[in-house]
């Protein structure tokens, strides 16, 4: 073969095509692969581009011959944690206010429920027979 050896790696990759949607991600082997916004990426919303898995595990997009930059999107990294949030002064001061105002309004007026109101009827209904009996 008259390959260059720096080739070699391109030659033995696994190629598949894969749709680009909106947000210039596309999905490979379960994961959302995100490419880097440029003048040649904007291009390829709704199109096809070619992903390479090199035969040491790297992945490589490419459209017409050309790498792209791209980076795996990782979902667990978009959690976040208690221990990330930091303390927002602003906020703090804000949902402290709106507690003081929940506490200074009166109590929620009591509500009977149907069936507390139906008996309470009967109940009545039931006195004022035996007061007209009497």
């Amino acid at each position: 073969m008259n390959i260059e050896p720096d080739r070699l790696a391109e030659v033995f990759c696994l190629r598949d095509k894969r749709y680009v949607t909106k947000d210039l991600t596309h999905k490979y082997e379960r994961n959302r692969i995100r490419l880097e916004v440029n003048d040649l990426t904007r291009g390829l919303v709704g199109k096809y581009v070619d992903v390479c898995e090199m035969p040491d595990g790297r992945i490589q997009v490419r459209a017409k011959g050309v790498a792209l930059p791209c980076s795996i999107f990782d979902p667990h990294q978009q959690c976040v944690t208690h221990a990330a949030i930091t303390e927002n002064k602003h906020l703090s001061a804000v949902l402290a206010h709106i507690k003081e105002e929940q506490e200074k309004a009166a109590p929620p007026p009591k509500v009977k429920p149907v069936s507390a109101k139906n008996r309470t009827r009967r109940r009545d209904a039931a006195r004022q027979d035996d007061l007209q009996r009497w």
